[in-house]
């Protein structure tokens, strides 16, 4: 079996016989031992159709992770080739029901139907995906018949759409927050009563109630309550105009401070109308004091600079849940190696660690409690709003619903025609979500790229992708995955376990050649596995 062994900057391999299948060389991915801080000890290709993944701590939330598409199978080989390039942004090789056919750089991606398909095969030949960052823009696509289905509506417009006759109203149910974020490693954001005075003086229920739809709400914790121990702890701050000023005072700023607002102009599910957004927030901290240049940017470099925590001023960001557990929001966001906020706060990371391996939702409620109240705290953001969101479709798409969690798979629609076409909020930044986060990259990957479980249509449940399933042991430390047979990339080669630990291997070990992707980040793999062979900080 070809071993892969993390000692120190360097790869040591050696070769051993499987037993199961002599035939087949398997390859794994081995820490030298957990001190990494990390969550996986080892992935190994057991066999030609099993991996099993040994963990350095229990992890109940594996199977909810191993769905998401960030985690997606590419071959061996393409990504030891076209992964230790820029390449791998655009030539994405995957098993699903989709490949790309062209990306026309500002206009359009085109996919087209994988005939070799294992699964249920699409009804139509062609997909194309647009884009537009207005609202109001989408619709009058969608009206016009140039478009089938849109990713976002205004808030707006849900009224006018489902009295249209021509349209569909699509209500999408994923649990979401919209927040203010700051990074505390630039001035004034260093000092946490600063970041305190910030909570009390945003208004955010009048934020609710002028710019979202009925059935959105003001965000009591950074975690939705619909999330088990997402509410656990103290609520937020109330509004507290005149305390937020005398803060400010006793942190150094009587006469408050300058600085900016940066957002992307991209219309979300959580931010409907950014700009507008962006200058409501500038009133509201206008009247604490804060003199803040509202500052649009470009949405892949937005992506990159909050992520790397590059940001010196505030900026307007969200969340939708990847997936039904707690970690999806406060791992990715607050752990150890989250660089989003500036320097990580060990009051949070250290509870979320322990919190993480913890299976029963009640004994982990404590945890939960102690994390949410420092997060509430040290203040690392303002939780704005939970959004009720909706988009549309033209009235002859069947199937066309959202799941509850993850992206929309467009294989089960049927337009009833050749071609479809779906306008979304903006360009992709790259067709390589190991290393994406934005949901733009991430819904065109989900028609590509396949992972080892899946969301449920209907309930978002977790089941079978390109492993029938995957089973732990007594106390979740080893997760053991059975692959499906008989499946194959859209290059032609066949799927097998290499292929398993190949993808991992590339996003989670810095010193892996493949370890390239767009930013180098990796943002999912380091905040929900942790990055192997990371170098210190």
């Amino acid at each position: 079996m070809k071993r892969l062994v993390f000692l120190g900057a360097a790869l040591a391999v050696s070769t051993m016989s499987t037993g199961a299948a002599l035939s087949f060389e398997g390859s794994s991915l081995v820490a030298p031992d957990c001190n990494y801080g990390g969550k996986i000890s080892a992935i190994r290709a057991t066999d030609e159709h099993t991996v099993t993944f040994t963990m350095c701590a229990a992890d109940p939330a594996f199977e909810a992770k191993a769905a998401f598409v960030s985690f997606g199978i590419q071959p061996s080989e393409h990504l030891a080739t076209v992964g230790t390039t820029k390449d791998i942004l655009t030539n994405p090789i995957g098993t699903g029901p989709f490949k790309l056919d062209a990306w026309n750089r500002g206009d359009s991606i085109i996919l087209k139907r994988n005939d070799g398909y294992w699964g249920n095969k699409s009804p139509y030949e062609t997909l194309v995906f647009r884009w537009s960052t207005s609202g109001a823009g989408q619709l009058n696509e969608l009206r016009s018949g140039t478009v089938d289905q849109i990713s976002t509506l205004s808030p707006d417009d849900f009224d006018a759409v489902k009295n249209d006759p021509d349209l569909q109203f699509l209500p999408q149910s994923g649990p979401n927050t919209l927040y203010l974020g700051m990074t505390n490693t630039f001035e004034p954001f260093n000092n946490v009563k600063v970041r305190q005075a910030i909570a009390m003086g945003i208004d955010r229920q009048r934020i609710v109630d002028n710019y979202f739809p009925d059935g959105s709400e003001v965000a009591s914790h950074f975690t939705p309550c619909t999330i088990p121990n997402g509410c656990a702890g103290e609520a937020w701050y109330g509004f507290d105009p005149v305390a937020a000023k005398a803060l400010l005072a006793e942190a150094g700023f009587p006469e408050g401070f300058k600085t900016k607002i940066y957002y992307r102009d991209v219309f979300r599910t959580y931010l409907p109308e950014p700009s507008t957004m962006a200058v409501e927030i500038q009133s509201q901290l206008k009247a604490i004091g804060i003199d803040a240049e509202v500052s649009p940017m470009e949405s892949g470099e937005f992506i990159g600079q909050a992520s790397a925590g590059n940001l010196d001023g505030f900026y307007l960001l969200g969340w939708g849940a990847d997936y039904p557990h707690i970690t999806n929001f406060l791992d990715y966001h607050f752990g150890k190696d989250t660089k989003q906020f500036g320097a990580s706060i060990p009051e949070i990371h250290e509870a979320l660690t322990k919190g993480s391996s913890i299976a029963n939702v009640d004994e982990a409620k404590p945890v939960y409690e102690q994390a949410n109240n420092a997060i509430r705290e040290f203040v690392p953001m303002v939780p704005i709003s939970h959004a009720a969101a909706g988009s549309a479709a033209r009235s002859y798409v069947k199937n066309a619903n959202y799941r509850p969690f993850g992206a929309k798979q467009f294989s089960t629609v049927d337009p009833g025609k050749d071609t479809m076409i779906v306008m979304q909020n903006a360009e992709p930044i790259s067709l390589y979500c190991g290393d994406e986060s934005d949901g733009e990259s991430t819904l065109v990957c989900t028609q590509i790229t396949e992972t080892l479980l899946d969301y449920a249509q209907d309930s978002g449940e977790v089941v079978g992708g390109l492993a029938t399933g995957c089973e732990a042991n007594a106390d979740a430390t080893e997760w053991t995955c059975h692959l499906r047979e008989g499946v194959k990339f859209t290059d032609g080669s066949a799927f097998d376990a290499n292929d398993v630990v190949a993808s991992y291997a590339a996003g989670i070990d810095v010193s892996n050649p493949s370890h390239v992707g767009n930013t180098g980040a990796f943002d999912y793999f380091s905040s929900l596995w942790g990055l192997m062979n990371a170098p210190a900080q």
